[in-house]
């Protein structure tokens, strides 16, 4: 458990993100964006073709402009930016969750 959260699956890359959100069809997911082989813009805009209104997570440590442009793009429900502590992902959490 994380935070009250069962974690259902945790994934390498963005492909086995995707596999592994078809499979369970989580209430959340937390995808980084940097992973081997296939990075988290990929399972994100992936996912969205899977479930246009999934929840998604993003988890960085930095983001370029460009970057930020293609997460808007792709609908990233929130963003929590590396370092955080677990009262940050709580909160971000909640405010996915109650709007």
């Amino acid at each position: 458990k994380l935070i009250g959260l069962d974690v259902l699956a945790t994934g390498t890359d963005g492909m086995k993100a995707v596999e592994l959100y078809e499979k369970h069809c989580p209430d959340l997911i937390f995808v980084d964006l940097i992973m081997p082989r296939y990075n988290g813009f990929y399972a994100i805009e992936n996912i969205r073709k899977t479930d246009p209104n999934a929840k998604i997570i993003v988890v960085t440590g930095d983001l370029t402009m460009d970057e930020c442009d293609l997460l808007d793009s792709h609908n990233a429900t929130a963003v929590i930016y590396k370092p955080f502590d677990m009262r940050k992902v709580k909160q971000v959490v909640a405010d996915v969750f109650l709007g």
